[in-house]
């Protein structure tokens, strides 16, 4: 038990230590300042000029997201493409069939929008190809959009008066070349030494000791975790995701596969302050980020540890914590954290089940995923915690008569529509999804049962399972409780369409907030103005999102895992 909590604390600091000199890093490549990766330029000029792109070309909030949203329109018609028709297509050594139009739906929706949510079984629902061209591809594509969203945000609040804020494809093609794909080829080497398979060759057929047949499926696993887990991605090649041997083989790969997670989206953080020249506001910023993940991760690790009530009243040692759904090589408390950094972030990889999480384990997961602005999905985690800046900033200004400022920029009415509605949309597309699916159930028996039943678990527990596949997929996160039957023609559509919305709304809100501050004139500092770089500032922004979260989901929550965690 020591051993596993020695690890976990190994992981964290990890994170932590490594994100500092990374966000420094990544500064440097969005101010488009000299860095070690400058050898890349001939690369990224080609690329550019390929495209015929001009990556000098300085481009207003408007152009920048009709931009972002063209593109991501034209990999969804191309994902839709190519899962419909997988069958056809080269690489399928184990002859794995289409997509269904549904499906398709989904897994396209799932996967541009960085959600990576597989109604699917990873080895057995994909292609090669479609593993490579669809899922790796928008691994990179979709994280490389958040970045390069988040960048033109930066540049907006740093410059005084403007009314551009800087090249998408710029910061798009430079997230890949400068940032991700390195940090991927590192990541993914050092997988294929320990032993996870990158091969183009189908399954294997083995005997086992008993003299039986074993089918073993294999393929480019290595190139396609490193992503994934990078890229806050967290789409697995096989359908149990990293509690696959072949997908995690051992503590070794745990540990790495669990601060890659977290290295980027913590790293933004600190990249902000070097780029702003603000340290001590993206210091605070990134302190109530980080006590917020020690909270969530010290209660997951607590619950899973000590076992299951139920067990202990039958007199039954639990001294490896509660295992159901658990890997032994990995521990409860491995498989704790890491359910809490893949919640905080919207990574949604698992490496054990979520649907035998203890109830209140299964509650902070989801409480991660509802608030949705602690580290989040890289690029986006800024964005969304962004939106609930501007409101704090608003109400502290009332609280205390003074006129609402962010870094010299007026917040005003229609700023403050925009973070209202970004807020508001993610409580409505949870709630508003859970009631649907739930009124469904009960007063729609014969669809149900057409469509398997859906839910693996009566009760409390039922409900939460529907709660959490709306919950994930507005938060862009695309883990499961995996009791919920969701390869189905409803649930496809519904999270299909909760997740766009989703992804899309509050990156085009927060783009619209930044540009429409930028074009306003800066006011210089004063006795007068609020102070955002503070510990009481800080502390301000946490209660309201807390607040807010609080108010949203706890009556939802009061009905299934509070629930199931006084029931037992």
């Amino acid at each position: 038990m020591n051993t596993e909590l020695l690890g976990n604390a190994l992981q964290i600091v990890l994170m932590v230590a490594l994100s500092y000199p990374l966000g420094k890093y990544i500064a440097k490549v969005y101010k488009g300042e000299k860095n070690f990766m400058d050898f890349m330029a001939p690369v990224e000029r080609w690329i550019y000029k390929l495209s015929g792109i001009d990556p000098t070309e300085e481009m207003g909030w408007k152009r920048f997201l009709k931009i972002f949203l063209t593109l991501n329109l034209f990999w969804f018609v191309w994902a839709m493409i190519l899962l419909v028709t997988q069958k056809w297509l080269p690489l399928n050594p184990d002859g794995n069939p289409s997509q269904r139009p549904d499906l398709a739906f989904n897994t396209a929706a799932s996967f541009i929008a960085n959600c990576n949510l597989q109604d699917y079984s990873g080895e057995n629902g994909m292609t090669y190809f479609t593993q490579l061209f669809t899922v790796m591809l928008f691994q990179f594509v979709s994280a490389a959009a958040g970045m390069a969203a988040m960048a033109g945000v930066l540049k907006a609040i740093a410059a005084k008066t403007t009314k551009t804020i800087g090249n998408f494809w710029y910061y798009l093609v430079r997230s890949v070349t400068r940032i991700l794909l390195p940090l991927s080829l590192v990541v993914g080497l050092f997988f294929i030494v320990q032993g996870m398979p990158m091969t183009f060759q189908g399954k294997m057929h083995l005997k086992t000791l008993e003299g039986q047949e074993q089918v073993i499926s294999q393929g480019p696993v290595a190139a396609i975790v490193s992503i994934k887990q990078l890229g806050t991605n967290g789409g697995g090649f096989f359908g149990v995701n990293s509690a696959h041997p072949l997908e995690n083989p051992n503590y070794l790969t745990n540990i790495v596969e669990c601060v890659s997670i977290l290295l980027i989206p913590m790293a933004l953080i600190v990249a902000l302050g070097f780029y702003l020249k603000k340290q001590k506001l993206s210091f605070i910023i990134f302190g109530v980020m980080l006590f917020a993940f020690l909270v969530s991760a010290g209660i997951n690790v607590h619950e899973e540890m000590k076992g299951n009530p139920r067990i202990t009243a039958l007199g039954i040692s639990q001294h490896h914590g509660a295992m159901e759904g658990k890997e032994i090589r990995l521990g409860a408390g491995g498989t704790a954290l890491w359910s809490s950094a893949t919640t905080v972030t919207s990574n949604g990889s698992v490496n054990g089940m979520h649907d035998s999480l203890m109830p209140l384990t299964g509650a902070v997961t989801l409480l991660n995923m509802q608030i949705n602005a602690w580290f989040g999905g890289v690029g986006v985690g800024f964005l969304n915690y962004y939106a609930f800046i501007i409101i704090a900033v608003f109400i502290s200004g009332m609280m205390i008569g003074r006129t609402p400022e962010f870094l010299g920029k007026k917040v005003e009415a229609r700023e403050m529509k925009i973070a209202t509605l970004i807020v508001l949309l993610h409580p409505l597309l949870i709630l508003l999804g859970t009631a649907i699916s739930s009124f469904i159930f009960v007063h729609s028996p014969a669809l149900v049962a057409k469509e398997g039943g859906w839910l693996g678990n009566p009760g409390y527990h039922g409900l939460s399972e529907m709660f959490y596949q709306f919950t994930s997929s507005a938060a862009n996160n695309g883990s499961g409780f995996a009791g919920l039957g969701a390869n189905t023609p409803f649930w496809n559509y519904a999270a299909g369409l909760v997740i766009l919305f989703g992804r899309f709304f509050p990156i085009i809100g927060t783009v619209a907030i930044a540009g429409l501050l930028a074009e306003k004139k800066f006011i210089p500092s004063s006795s007068g103005t609020l102070e955002i770089d503070t510990v009481t500032f800080g502390v301000m922004t946490f209660a309201v999102i807390f607040i807010i979260a609080a108010l949203s989901f706890f009556p939802a929550h009061a009905l299934s895992t509070l629930a199931e965690y006084l029931s037992i």
